[in-house]
């Protein structure tokens, strides 16, 4: 990503694995204060808004050990939403050494059968100096294939980073 508004995989999920998985390589926001989603299409990425229930857990610890803790997010949790799920859940800056890390396992998105299950995990550095790892599982729920999925930040645009997107036999 380079000064991109939206990174969107419309091609590549398809039958041919049965788990996909996206690798996150220091994703850095060009606006500060900003958050790392993602959403999941079944129409090739015409539209995204796919029915998603998640719940989310994270970590943290300020890097001068004045603070840590351990929380269950409500407030990022979707229920049956066709919001964009936040996968860092924090006010990531736009510092330069700020930025998300990650991945999100996305499990066979082809099936015309059951819901689409997933799990993600991302790391940021916080703007106020803190180490966030984040934990968020979920399905879209949808019979129908997903086929596309897209990341953005919630303002702003993906200033830099990678996103990889690797099938699992």
């Amino acid at each position: 990503a380079s000064s991109s508004s939206a990174i969107s995989f419309t091609t590549g999920l398809d039958s041919t694995y049965k788990e996909y998985v996206f690798k996150f390589i220091n994703i850095h926001g060009s606006a500060d204060n900003t958050h790392f989603y993602m959403n999941f299409s079944t129409n090739g990425g015409s539209s995204y808004g796919v029915a998603t229930t998640t719940s989310l857990y994270r970590a943290q610890h300020k890097e001068d050990g004045s603070d840590a803790g351990l929380d269950y997010r409500t407030s990022e949790d979707l229920a049956q939403s066709t919001s964009f799920q936040n996968l860092s859940n924090v006010e990531m800056g736009n510092g330069n050494d700020e930025c998300c890390g990650g991945y999100l396992h996305l499990f066979n998105p082809s099936s015309t059968t059951f819901v689409k299950h997933f799990l993600a995990n991302t790391n940021t550095y916080q703007k106020d100096d803190f180490s966030m790892n984040h934990n968020i599982a979920g399905y879209a729920n949808t019979t129908s294939a997903v086929d596309a999925v897209q990341f953005k930040m919630s303002s702003g645009n993906i200033d830099s980073g990678q996103i990889l997107l690797f099938g699992l036999n």
